[in-house]
């Protein structure tokens, strides 16, 4: 019995080392069969050209200039830097049946996750060190979809390449919505091209919400409005507290000086009672017939709306 349970041990380590050899075989041969890219050599950006003569701006395109002054990247290593070394795709010549065919990576036809990250090699501070874990990235956007990484026009060759022709129009691929408000009679001097929708927004990531450059609304619009920062001796509690927004709308308006609502409709959400609130003027009972100020506007009075340094200012009336 004991004679026997010794070979049984020995035919048990023979066939692991055995499968464990053929395993390591297989997967040998499984990284080295054409169209897996393991055998592919760098074979230059010169190589690459003879085929794609389309990107021959990129030698202008200032992403190109950028791999040499920034990263020491010589223009013939630029291709294959983001792309992979390139020598079986350029032997399979355009046959897409061939498996060497895709041994080339291209980022715009991968996932957003995996395209992403070959430009996160280089671009990771700055502006970009709140990419990860930003709305943008959680829902997937990828570089390409805002960015032209090889064509020499884009956005006039200077950065940051973008795919549209300005900020605005790149982001209103996908927000429809604040197009159609910005043309609004009330709006962001975005129409006329003095800013971008980047002058309040940082589309790779904030710590802030909606993505703001600043840490909120009011110090975002404080950087045109300086004339609104204060302090003032009489503050006006929700400038203080909730931000600009909670009277104007950012994005336009077809009411004056971008308004949410008209005055004194936009007063009354918050003032419904006081000493002259939100009664029309009058004596008898049968004069207040609406809890609306009618053909009034409380700035009228009230004209100090953002604040008040008079001594007698209280009521934010001078």
């Amino acid at each position: 019995m004991r004679i026997r349970s010794s070979w049984a041990v020995l035919v048990a380590v023979l066939a692991g080392f055995l499968w464990g050899t053929g395993s390591s075989r297989a997967e040998e041969v499984a990284a080295t069969k054409p169209g897996s890219g393991a055998n592919a050599e760098f074979v230059g950006a010169s190589t690459c050209l003879g085929c794609h003569a389309d990107k021959e701006g990129f030698k202008k395109n200032l992403h190109s200039r950028s791999f040499l002054n920034a990263k020491n990247i010589e223009f013939e290593k630029s291709c294959e830097t983001c792309h992979g070394p390139g020598s079986l795709h350029a032997a399979a010549g355009g046959d897409k049946s061939n498996p060497d065919f895709l041994t080339i990576r291209n980022p715009s036809k991968l996932k957003a996750a995996d395209g992403n990250a070959s430009c996160m090699q280089c671009h990771e501070s700055g502006h970009r060190m709140h990419w990860k874990g930003s709305t943008h990235e959680m829902k997937n956007v990828s570089c390409q979809s805002c960015h032209s990484m090889h064509d020499e026009k884009a956005n006039g060759g200077k950065a940051p390449l973008l795919a549209k022709a300005s900020p605005a129009e790149t982001c209103y691929q996908c927000h429809a919505e604040k197009k159609a408000q910005i043309r609004k009679s009330g709006h962001m001097p975005l129409v006329e091209g003095k800013m971008g929708c980047t002058g309040c927004h940082n589309p790779h990531g904030s710590p802030a919400e909606k993505l703001l450059a600043k840490n909120n609304v009011m110090e975002t619009c404080f950087q045109c409005h300086q004339d609104k920062r204060g302090p003032f001796l009489w503050d006006h509690a929700p400038a203080r507290e909730g931000g600009c927004a909670v009277c104007h709308d950012p994005h336009g308006s077809h009411n004056e000086k971008m308004l949410v609502t008209r005055a004194p409709m936009l007063c009354q959400r918050c003032h419904v009672g006081g000493r002259h609130p939100a009664t029309a003027y009058g004596f008898s009972a049968a004069d207040r017939v609406s809890n609306r100020l009618a053909y009034k506007g409380c700035v009228n009075c009230h004209f100090q709306v953002h604040g008040s340094n008079h001594p007698s200012g209280k009521y934010l009336n001078r």
